[in-house]
């Protein structure tokens, strides 16, 4: 990371030190984004990530997209183009120097209006990529984050800059080296575009029983053309996703609500409790009831 870069890096840190005083993850009053701190590493941390543009700024964090494993650090941006489950852990943070990360989630009709306004050009030729990719970092669309994040400073000009500066770090990102896949969410017929409206289907329906024909024709796909795009574009399977959204949705209905495994395991779509004790165990390393004494401690 060259000096210029690293400086740049050290102006944003003491944005987010000033709006982010404890450890945890901090809404801003700049719509979409989320400024992170933490004090020491952490185990692995379960899930979703909406499409959205992260940056480390302090530390190390690595994100697990099945067996795809994605380690950034404060060179590198990461972007995930879809709605994705995935896990986390933070690698390198002490008190002394926490972990500091930023992240804006961002909009299919976003990309599309950035596109459009920028006339970028896109490829007749493209080749389904994995929807979650790292990229190098860059002076101009470092400098495009540093202005929407020194929003925070200047609150009565976010509603007319912020959408600016968002356009902008956006644009960056679309004309950087693995812009393409980002791209692919909103080009019509693009298989990426076609993946993302099943991913879509599966989150509002993921407690229904998952047809692999009936999510191959929401793609216009074959099934076997379904299911190969699929996997590139998320790294596992219609029934692995499905899985992971279910048991992400039992374990938050077990920590915020008074229920019993077996009546949450009936409500995000499984109909053997010993099969959802199972899978839970395998996901979180514990069995339900266990998992979160452990968790509420």
């Amino acid at each position: 990371m060259s000096g210029k870069i690293a400086r740049k890096q050290s102006e944003l840190v003491e944005i987010i030190k000033r709006y982010a005083v404890e450890d945890g993850v901090h809404g801003t009053a700049v719509p979409s984004l989320f400024f992170m701190r933490r004090s020491n590493v952490t185990g692995p941390t379960h899930g979703v990530y909406k499409p959205s543009f992260c940056m480390i700024l302090q530390g190390g964090k690595e994100v697990w997209l099945s067996q795809d494993r994605f380690k950034y650090n404060p060179a590198d941006y990461l972007v995930a183009s879809v709605h994705l489950p995935v896990t986390t852990q933070i690698t390198k943070a002490t008190p002394e120097l926490p972990y500091f990360g930023l992240k804006l989630e961002f909009s299919p009709s976003q990309i599309l209006k950035v596109m459009h306004d920028s006339k970028i050009r896109v490829s007749p030729k493209e080749n389904t990529k994995r929807a979650m990719y790292v990229s190098r970092i860059e002076s101009p669309l470092l400098d495009a984050v540093i202005r929407l994040a020194g929003l925070l400073d200047h609150p009565e000009d976010i509603p007319m800059l912020a959408p600016l500066y968002t356009e902008e770090i956006l644009y960056r990102v679309l004309q950087g080296e693995n812009g393409d896949i980002l791209k692919g969410i909103v080009m019509e017929e693009s298989s990426i575009q076609q993946i993302r409206d099943v991913i879509e289907h599966i989150m509002k329906h993921f407690s229904h029983a998952c047809r692999i024909e009936e999510l191959a024709d929401i793609a216009n796909m074959s099934v076997s053309t379904f299911h190969r795009h699929f996997k590139e574009v998320t790294a596992m399977s219609p029934i692995q996703f499905q899985k992971q959204m279910r048991l992400q949705e039992a374990r938050r209905l077990l920590l915020t609500e008074s229920a019993d495994a077996s009546d949450v395991a009936f409500r995000v779509g499984y109909e053997s409790t010993s099969q959802f004790s199972r899978e839970y165990s395998r996901m979180y390393g514990f069995p339900p009831i266990q998992d979160i004494k452990r968790l509420k401690v």
